[in-house]
């Protein structure tokens, strides 16, 4: 992929509270174990939520300056084939751009801001 995207991250507030005073993102367990911290694209996070967060509340959808990461950025083929981005390394929370609330509908579906490509 030539053209690094704006990714997002799903993550709890706790985990996020705890990378804001540190300074630094390492990733949830799943990041840990997999060695690489995953991302999804904004055509990818909503059924990224669905498939991994579902009726989970107290999350925060966060937007990364996919170029600002440089090489430790890998899309990789995954769900489907579809390429996911994923960062092996930590995650400088200078190249953050926002983080949202990810609420819950009536549904207990996450309700997303609009994202940018």
């Amino acid at each position: 992929m030539t053209l690094t995207p704006t990714l997002y991250k799903i993550v709890t507030e706790t985990l996020w509270r705890d990378a804001r005073q540190s300074g630094v993102f390492r990733g949830a367990a799943i990041d840990l174990k997999d060695g690489f911290i995953h991302f999804s694209t904004a055509a990818q996070a909503v059924q990224t939520a669905a498939l991994h967060f579902a009726g989970q509340a107290g999350l925060l959808l966060v937007a990364v300056d996919g170029a600002a990461l440089g090489d430790k950025l890998v899309f990789e083929p995954s769900r489907g084939g579809d390429l996911f981005p994923h960062l092996y390394a930590d995650l400088p929370l200078s190249s953050v751009l926002w983080e949202k609330p990810l609420p819950l509908d009536a549904e207990g579906k996450h309700i997303f801001p609009d994202l940018q490509p």
